[in-house]
């Protein structure tokens, strides 16, 4: 599926920029005198786990994040309320939880970028689960308002009915299917058959 919204070679550049940034905060904290990183460095480190949508460590993160950076650090904290909707698969507190604090320089592009990357995740889940759902459920679903939910699904060739105010996802393509020719499919029957008489 095309993705909404984003360039992909912009996305996989940033990707790959994220990458380099997560694995520079680990060792960050790893080698922290005392084993005790800075608050901005535990805030980029969990804020991009979620992104990575990689739960487990950012759970983890949080756990051995001292109680007195967590409670002097507002953002993060907020970092750890869109974790928790996005552990809890609550697409529309996401967006909300996202939206609703206002993000350092560092923490900005990363937060875009998470929810970007739940809005492309809904919009898959949706078109593999879903023949038809209620415009408004799948607006809340995606972040957006009905119009530019409704816009941008009949731009990815899904569709809209006006009249009964519901969106019918394009089914995704299925996976191309790994066929083993005959002549291939013939020549481990027989090596097979020659082990078991031998």
């Amino acid at each position: 599926m095309q993705q909404l919204g984003i360039n992909m070679p912009a996305a996989v550049i940033m990707e790959e920029n994220y990458d380099k940034v997560l694995e520079q905060c680990e060792a960050q904290e790893l080698e922290a005198p005392g084993g005790i990183a800075t608050p901005q460095v535990y805030a980029q480190l969990l804020s991009l786990y979620l992104l990575h949508n990689d739960m487990n460590n950012g759970r983890y993160l949080w756990k051995r994040i001292p109680q007195a950076i967590k409670s002097a650090n507002p953002e993060l904290t907020s970092i750890w309320a869109v974790g928790q909707r996005i552990w809890q698969r609550d697409f529309p507190g996401v967006y909300t939880t996202i939206a609703a604090f206002q993000w350092t320089e560092n923490i900005l592009p990363v937060m875009e970028a998470l929810r970007e990357s739940t809005r492309q995740r809904a919009y898959s889940l949706v078109a593999q689960a879903y023949t038809s759902l209620a415009a408004d459920d799948f607006a809340a679903f995606v972040g957006y308002s009905v119009e530019e939910a409704v816009k941008g699904v009949v731009s990815q060739g899904w569709q809209a009915d006006p009249a009964t105010r519901m969106v019918m996802p394009k089914k995704p393509d299925p996976p191309p299917v790994s066929l083993v020719p005959n002549e291939q499919q013939l020549a481990r029957l027989t090596d097979y058959v020659a082990f078991l008489e031998n």
